[in-house]
C-alpha cells in the first residue's frame, strides 16, 4: 500500500532543508518496510523552495501565499487575500492527491495547506525546530495532530496539539560521524595550524563579514587561518574592502561539515540547523544570534549550548567591542575547545530521522 504525503515549508534554507530530510526520512522507513511512499512538495515557486526541492527530487507545485504583518493596512489585506487563494489551490491538490497526512516545518508558506489539510480531516504534523516556536508554527499547531520538536521541554507551547514529541532536528547523513582528523587533512591543515572558521548563513552576515576581513588582517591573527562563508546576499559588501593573504572567502559553503569539524573555533549564527549541525560534529563555536529574527528566537537556540558549556554568545551588537578577545582566549586554550567540543556533541540528537518517521508512523497508525 502507498504512502502519500504533502510536504511545505519555505521561505529559508532552516524551513526547506529540514523538510527535505524529513521527506528523505518518511521514504527510508516505508521502503524499508517494503511499502511505497510518494511525497509532493508544495510551496512559492519564486521562494528559495522552488529551487531546493526540484533539486532534492521532490515534485514542486506552486500555491499562493505572502507573510502577515504584525500591523493592519494593505499589506495584511494582500496577505488574507493571497491565503484564500493559497487555501484553494492546496484543496484541490489535497483532493487530487489523496495524501494520508501533510507535514509543514515553518513558515507562512505552510498556512494554506494546514487550514486546508484540517478542514479536510487530512492528519497535520508539524516540525518546530526552534527553542522558541515561530510566529506561524504556534498558531498552525493548533491545527496539528502531531508536533514535532527540536529542542526539548517546549510542549506547553503547543497546549491544543493532539501530541507533542521531542525528536530533536534532522540534518543531512553527511553531518554523522565526521572525524575532525580527515577534516583537517582535507583542508590541508598541519597540527599546529590554527583555523576560524566563519559562517553567517545561507544568507549571510554584513557584520560577521566585515568583522573578520578586519580581524584577520591585525598582527594578532596573523598566523591565524580564516575562512568565511559570506553568503551570497551579503559578498557584495566585501568588494571595497582589501582582503589579507590569511582568509579565503566563499559564497556559498559546499561542504560545512568539513570546515566545521576542522576548524579550532567556528563562528556562526544560531539557526536551528546550524545548531544541530555544530551538535552533530562536536564544533568549538561562538554563537552570534541573527539579532532581528522573530522573537529573537536564535538566542534561546544559543542558550541550549551555553548552559551546558557547549558553546559561547556573542550578541551581534557586540561582536566589534567583544569577538576579538573571545577568539584570542579561546585560541590560547585547548582544554577548553576541546571541553566545549565535547558539550556541544551531548546535545546532538543523531537518531533523529528514525524519531520523526517512527512518530508520524504511529500517528498513522492510530488513525
Amino acid at each position: 500500500m502507498t504512502k502519500r504525503f504533502i510536504a511545505v515549508g519555505g521561505g529559508t534554507s532552516g524551513h526547506i532543508n529540514p523538510a527535505i530530510t524529513i521527506a528523505d526520512a518518511l521514504k527510508k522507513y516505508y521502503e524499508g518496510r517494503s511499502e511505497d511512499c510518494e511525497i509532493v512538495f508544495v510551496g512559492r515557486k519564486e521562494g528559495l523552495e522552488g529551487e531546493l526541492v526540484p533539486k532534492a527530487g521532490y515534485d514542486f507545485l506552486d500555491i499562493t501565499a505572502k507573510p502577515f504583518p504584525m500591523r493592519p493596512g494593505m499589506k495584511m489585506i494582500k496577505a488574507w487575500k493571497a491565503l484564500r487563494e493559497g487555501k484553494k489551490q492546496c484543496a484541490k491538490i489535497i483532493d487530487e492527491y489523496k495524501p494520508d497526512a501533510v507535514f509543514g516545518t515553518g513558515g507562512y508558506v505552510c498556512a494554506p495547506l494546514i487550514f486546508s489539510a484540517e478542514k479536510k480531516g487530512i492528519p497535520v504534523v508539524l516540525h518546530e525546530a526552534n527553542a522558541f516556536p515561530g510566529r506561524a508554527n504556534k498558531m498552525l499547531g493548533k491545527k496539528a495532530d502531531l508536533v514535532l520538536t527540536g529542542f526539548p521541554d517546549i510542549e506547553s507551547v503547543f497546549p491544543k496539539a493532539g501530541k507533542v514529541v521531542f525528536t530533536g532536528n534532522p540534518i543531512r547523513e553527511i553531518m554523522k560521524n565526521v572525524d575532525r582528523e580527515k577534516s583537517r587533512e582535507k583542508l590541508g591543515l598541519s597540527p599546529s595550524d590554527k583555523l576560524i572558521f566563519v559562517m553567517g548563513g545561507s544568507l549571510g552576515s554584513k557584520t560577521l563579514n566585515e568583522f573578520i576581513v578586519k580581524t584577520a588582517s591585525t598582527e594578532e591573527f596573523r598566523d591565524v587561518r580564516f575562512v568565511l562563508g559570506s553568503g551570497k546576499q551579503q559578498s557584495g559588501t566585501l568588494s571595497d574592502l582589501k582582503i589579507p593573504e590569511n582568509l579565503t572567502v566563499k559564497t556559498y559553503i559546499e561542504d560545512p561539515q568539513t570546515y566545521l569539524s576542522a576548524a579550532d573555533i567556528s563562528v556562526t549564527r544560531a539557526g536551528a540547523v546550524t545548531c544541530a549541525e555544530i551538535a552533530a560534529v562536536g564544533s568549538c563555536s561562538v554563537l552570534v544570534p541573527y539579532p532581528h529574527a522573530a522573537h529573537d528566537h536564535q538566542t534561546y537556540n544559543a542558550m541550549a549550548f551555553v548552559d551546558v558549556e557547549g558553546a559561547v554568545l556573542v550578541p551581534d551588537a557586540e561582536v566589534e567591542a567583544t569577538l576579538a578577545d573571545v577568539l584570542k582566549d579561546l585560541l590560547n586554550d585547548k582544554d577548553k575547545r576541546e571541553k566545549m567540543r565535547i558539550n556541544a556533541k551531548k546535545l546532538a540528537v543523531l537518531d533523529c530521522d528514525e524519531r520523526i518517521a517512527q512518530a508520524i508512523a504511529e500517528l498513522l497508525e492510530s488513525k
